[in-house]
C-alpha cells in the first residue's frame, strides 16, 4: 500500500510520513519542488533506519505524488493554500479518496477558526472536488510535535468524518495502523466541530495555567480510568 501526502514537506506532513512509514505503509511525499521533496524523503528514511520493517518514503512533485498513491491522498497544507492546492489536484483525483487535515485557523490568531462559507475546510474540499472524489476529514487535532517524536505514542484518538461511509472506514483502517483509536463522527458537516477543536487545543497548550503542552483528546467509556 502506498499513500500520498500533498504538502508533505511541512512539519505535519513529515511527521505523518514517518508515522505511516514506521507502520509499514509506503509514502509518496509531495511538494511544489520535487528535488526538495526527494531530499527531505532521504532524511526521513535515515531517521527511520532504526525501525525494522519501516516502509520507504519517496519524494515527488505534488502531482507525481498523487499518481504514485494507490488510493488515499492526504492534504496537509496551510489553510491559506487549501483551495489552490485542491484546484491543482482536482484533475488527478478521480477515483481516489482525499483526506483533508486542514484547519481554517483565523489569520494571525491560531486560537480561533475562520470557517469558509461551506462550513468547514472538509466541506469546502468536497464542494470544490465534486462527487467523483470522496473527501474524508481526519487528523485535525494531532500536533506536529507529537507526530515527529516517533519514540512516543500518539496521545489522542482520531475523529473522522465524511459523506461516504465506505471511504471513511478505509481511512479509519489506515489510521488505526498508527496504534490509535478512530471514531466515525458522521457526515462532512461534522468537520465544523472537529476542525474547531484544534484552536481550543492550541489555546490550552500555550496557556501558562496548563502544566503541559501538545495535548490531545480521548474518547473515554463510562467508568474508564485515564
Amino acid at each position: 500500500m502506498k499513500i500520498a501526502i500533498f504538502g508533505g514537506t511541512g512539519p505535519q506532513g513529515q511527521g505523518l510520513a514517518c508515522r505511516f512509514a514506521k507502520a509499514g505503509v509506503a509514502v509518496a511525499l509531495g511538494s511544489r519542488d520535487g528535488v526538495r521533496a526527494a531530499a527531505i524523503a532521504a532524511e526521513l528514511n535515515q531517521k527511520l533506519a532504526v525501525y525494522p520493517g519501516a516502509a520507504q518514503i519517496e519524494g515527488h512533485e505534488n502531482v507525481a505524488a498523487v499518481h504514485a498513491a494507490d488510493e488515499i491522498v492526504m492534504l496537509a497544507v496551510p489553510y491559506s493554500g487549501h483551495d489552490a492546492a485542491l484546484e491543482q489536484l482536482k484533475p488527478h483525483l478521480g477515483g481516489k479518496i482525499l483526506v483533508d487535515l486542514v484547519v481554517p485557523l483565523a489569520p494571525d490568531n491560531p486560537k480561533a477558526v475562520a470557517m469558509p462559507p461551506e462550513g468547514s475546510a472538509t466541506e469546502a474540499a468536497q464542494a470544490l472536488l465534486g462527487q467523483t472524489t470522496a473527501v474524508v476529514g481526519a487528523l485535525h487535532n494531532v500536533s506536529a510535535h507529537t507526530l515527529n517524536h516517533l519514540e512516543q505514542a500518539i496521545n489522542c484518538d482520531i475523529l473522522v468524518c465524511g459523506n461516504e461511509l465506505a471511504a471513511s472506514e478505509k481511512v479509519m483502517e489506515l489510521i488505526s495502523r498508527l496504534d490509535v483509536a478512530t471514531y466515525y463522527c458522521g457526515p462532512a458537516s461534522a468537520a465544523r466541530c472537529l476542525e474547531a477543536i484544534t484552536p481550543i487545543l492550541i489555546r490550552l497548550n500555550i496557556s501558562k495555567k496548563v502544566p503541559f503542552s501538545h495535548a490531545g483528546i480521548r474518547i473515554w467509556a463510562p467508568g474508564s480510568v485515564a
